[in-house]
């Protein structure tokens, strides 16, 4: 039977050593598996594995029966195996390993004793040329350090830390499987998938769970996106406090959901039962390594914990040869294998002797006639195909360098022994072949494999729970998420996040040190999110649309006609000029009467165009601006103001001089013929000609948009002006030079004010200063104080206006309307005033006008008429001082 062939013991007298399989063969290959889990309390092994140890055990045995029945592969070469249980640990599998470089050991056996004193039976050890092996990477790193001593190669079906693909350290070790680098590199791909980016770690203690972290803990930094929240690592010989301990961690963070695992499957099923204890059912989501893989032994009875979990696996095929195989195994055809009695108590829950039966233990005999699968559940092991592979590659590469050694000869050949293991090794690495699943079989100049994995998720439909794969990764990853459930049955990805996105318009405000948790801090006023971390102000012209997201441009606006604020200015300028060329029609048509005569016609004239330019000012002022109607602002907008002002100057400086003249002296004052008076005001208005002419050059003037003007708190109400690029300042200094002629005005109102009524209008004129300097003084607090009002140009506007046409109204009401009253109304009112005091007065200026023909002409003869009609009888002080000053006046006329 070639299943008991070369079933080999190494015996002393009263006892057997059975730990470990020998087959005997013309090449012998080591082989390392996990048949025994750690064991406690000082005992090197504990619990039988009946997935990861015999299944893989049963694997390797599978894959030499089928090579040494191949007459293609290394024919006439029968392998031959030295299988260990390496149990679990690194350092009782190192000891175990010592076995396979026996040979290269030269030593006789004098010094070998038996307990009993009797002479031992002795079996040359066989040569070891390569090792399968071993599982966990934390045995294989240790073997590794020996087997490099002796140069035996050695491929690993499980281990993946990324250690090992150090080739200067590891130099005889390769895989068939891929590094946990390409595995840490499919986690981060699924994590990102997931939009999860806060997780937490779990790490086995050793080589493999370090590693495997570490290299997932790199990946995620390079790729970004991804932060840890805790990283744990469980402790060799974890008591139950440890796992308590290591939930309570996980639960700190409670928005750090998702937990990645580089853990043995002891430590993830005691990590299950942990979480279970606390409650925490559905709370984790599990993302497994491929020691987790698709394995029923972690969550077996506690299916509900591992709800949801994906895990990782090394793409495979579900080997049916071996299904057979396995299934047919009985005790009776597999003696080879020392362990599969053990397996087969445990599979079937019964006892092979009747003296190992205890009462109350709920097992029974075993009968012989169990069949796996049949009696028991079965499902192969997912590293399975690995083992084969891992058989195979040991087996191709020894077939090439026995044809490369051994040329035309069949067989083992003389060349061949010893094995050279460095040129062995070399055949290794270059192999490529089709594994016993169907993918290639090929390592890299590390001796790793491609990445290829598959990703599975655990879940319970109908009651029912299992594995279902998900997606796969090759260098990247294709995952179908419709076909993912979680815990709860429900679809809809759990969260794992530290903070959740912001809103548009928000910015991520990093916290110190954990580049994946922020608080959002909203872009306010005028700024707009420039990218996720930053917020920046919109240029000068621009506000934020409603989100904060981007700019737009701010609305333009101006004074538009229909506008309430423009309606009013433009009734009372309206008014204001029909009653102006009102006022004039009855001056020049009455031009020659003495009303009209003794306002001063040229004057009233020149004071009417003043007051018929402030109405029109109004009309610039609302008009759209652009650089021709700005021009014309800044000359007409203080020229009205200015012609009418210095006409009433000019008026109320001539009625003082004329009288503060009268009573000191009889000689006439300079310059107050009409045509001097004329001139007079001219001059005065021709400074604010100069002035603006001066502006001008110095600062042409232009239309702006003024985005300050209407700037306000609420980006939504800005608004951009456009206007003229004349500054309240500059205003100011338009309007000051008619400021200063009203002033100046009223100052002479004032002195004037004890003339009589009748006389040459000096009272109305003061009525109309001291109202008007209330307009005004009523003005200045309006307009500043409206500075920082959204309505500014509205009410700034307004405002102005108004009080131009409001003084013009002013003069026009006072000055003007009274006169023309008298003349549409009461023209018998309209005839030259002769009192008695005076008769002789003025017939002495008229008999004076015969003999000085000029006299009777204008200006100096309707100087003497007009004052003549301004008197009436006063008496006293008064009369002397008037009679004064007329005769002051004949004198001036007469020398004239």
């Amino acid at each position: 039977d070639s299943d008991n062939k070369g079933r080999g013991w190494i015996l002393c007298p009263g006892g057997t050593h059975l730990n470990s399989i020998r087959i005997d063969g013309d090449i012998s290959l080591g082989g390392l598996f996990p048949v025994h889990a750690r064991g406690n309390e000082g005992k090197a092994c504990g619990e039988l594995k009946k997935e990861k140890g015999i299944h893989r055990l049963e694997a390797m045995l599978f894959a030499i029966d089928r090579i040494n029945n191949n007459d293609t592969l290394l024919p006439n070469i029968t392998l031959g195996a030295r299988i260990l249980d390496t149990c679990s640990r690194d350092t009782h599998a190192l000891e175990q390993s010592l076995t396979f470089v026996q040979a290269l050991i030269e030593k006789d056996g004098t010094d070998v004793k038996c307990l009993g004193g009797g002479a031992p039976i002795i079996t040359k050890p066989e040569r070891v040329v390569g090792v399968i092996g071993a599982s966990s990477s934390s045995v294989s790193i240790m073997v590794a350090n020996i087997l490099r001593l002796f140069k035996i190669p050695q491929v690993s079906y499980a281990s993946t830390a990324p250690e090992l693909s150090d080739d200067t350290r590891y130099d005889f070790f390769s895989r068939v499987v891929p590094p946990d680098s390409y595995q840490a590199q499919a986690m981060v791909d699924i994590v990102k998938a997931m939009r999860w980016n806060y997780v937490s770690t779990v790490a086995s203690e050793g080589n493999y769970g370090e590693s495997g972290v570490d290299a997932f803990i790199q990946k995620s930094r390079e790729d970004g996106g991804v932060c840890i929240s805790q990283s744990v690592k469980i402790p060799r010989d974890a008591k139950p406090e440890e796992f308590k301990k290591v939930i309570s961690r996980l639960r700190e963070n409670p928005n750090a959901r998702v937990v990645i695992i580089f853990a043995n499957e002891d430590d993830i099923r005691r990590l299950l039962e942990a979480a279970k204890k606390a409650n925490q059912t559905g709370h984790f989501i599990w993302v497994g390594s491929d020691s987790w893989g698709s394995k029923i032994s972690p969550v077996l009875d506690l299916e509900e914990m591992a709800e949801g979990a994906v895990t990782i696996l090394p793409k495979r095929q579900s080997i049916k040869g071996f299904d057979r195989y396995f299934t047919t195994r009985t005790l009776e055809n597999n003696r080879r294998n020392i362990w599969f009695a053990e397996f087969w108590e445990n599979n079937f829950a019964c006892k092979l002797s009747r003296h190992a039966l205890k009462k109350g233990s709920g097992l029974k005999k075993c009968t012989n006639q169990e069949r796996i699968a049949n009696d028991s559940k079965y499902e192969q092991e997912g590293k399975v195909q690995f083992v084969i592979d891992a058989v195979y590659s040991m087996a191709h590469a020894l077939h090439n360098m026995q044809k490369e050694l051994c040329k035309e000869e069949v067989g083992f050949c003389s060349r061949m022994d010893p094995i050279n293991g460095t040129l062995l090794l070399k055949h290794i690495r270059k192999l490529n072949f089709k594994g016993i699943g169907g993918n290639p079989v090929l390592f890299n100049q590390n001796g790793d494999a491609p990445g290829r994995y598959e990703i599975y998720q655990y879940q319970i439909r109908n009651r029912t729970a299992k594995y279902k794969i998900i997606g796969n990764w090759t260098q990247q990853l294709h995952l179908d998420i419709p076909a993912m459930h979680w815990p709860g049955g429900g679809r809809k990805i759990p969260y794992s996040i530290c903070s959740h996105p912001c809103q548009p318009g928000e910015r991520k405000k990093i916290v110190k040190g954990i580049p994946c948790c922020w608080h959002c801090e909203r872009c306010d006023g005028y700024q707009y999110q420039a990218d996720t971390y930053s917020c920046k102000m919109c240029h000068f012209n621009l506000r934020p649309n409603e989100n904060h997201t981007a700019c737009r441009p701010i609305p333009i606006v101006k004074l538009e006609w229909s506008s309430p604020w423009a309606v009013i200015p433009v009734l009372i300028s309206v008014l204001g000029i029909m009653s102006t060329l009102f006022v004039v029609v009855t001056f020049i048509r009455y031009n020659d009467t003495p009303i009209v005569k003794a306002s001063g016609r040229e004057l009233s004239y020149v004071l009417l165009t003043g007051i018929f330019m402030c109405y029109a000012t109004t009309f610039l002022m609302i008009s759209a601006p652009n650089a021709g109607i700005c021009s014309l602002r800044r000359i007409f907008l203080g020229l009205g103001m200015s012609i009418s002002y210095a006409a009433l100057l000019t008026k109320t400086n001539r009625i003082y001089r004329i009288f503060e003249q009268g009573s000191m002296s009889v000689s006439a004052p300079r310059f107050i013929s009409p045509a001097s008076q004329l001139v007079i005001t001219f001059s005065l208005t021709s400074v604010q000609l100069l002035g603006v002419c001066i502006w001008f050059c110095m600062d042409p003037s232009q239309a702006i948009i003024d985005y300050e003007d209407q700037r306000t708190a609420n980006p939504d109400l800005a608004r951009g002006v456009l206007k003229c690029d004349i500054s309240d300042l500059s205003l100011i200094c338009l309007l000051g030079y008619s400021m200063l002629l009203m002033v100046t005005c009223t100052v002479y109102a004032i002195k004037t004010r004890g003339v009589p009524e009748t006389f040459n209008e000096a009272k109305p004129i003061g009525f109309t200063m001291y109202t008007t300097c209330i307009i005004w003084l009523a003005f200045i607090p309006i307009f500043f104080g409206t500075s920082q009002s959204t309505e500014k140009m509205y009410i700034q506007t307004t405002t102005l206006t108004i009080s131009v046409s409001l003084s013009a109204s002013v003069s026009l009401g006072m000055l003007y309307m009274p006169k023309v009253y008298v003349i549409l109304r009461h023209p018998e009112q309209n005839v030259p005033k002769r009192t008695r005091s005076l008769k002789a007065v003025v017939t002495a200026a008229t008999m004076s006008n015969k003999f000085n023909p000029k006299a009777g002409l204008r200006p100096n003869g309707e100087a003497k008429t007009e004052l003549c009609d301004s008197l009436e009888t006063q008496g006293g002080f008064h009369y002397i001082t008037y009679t004064k000053a007329i005769q002051t006046l004949q004198t001036h006329e007469q020398q004239k």
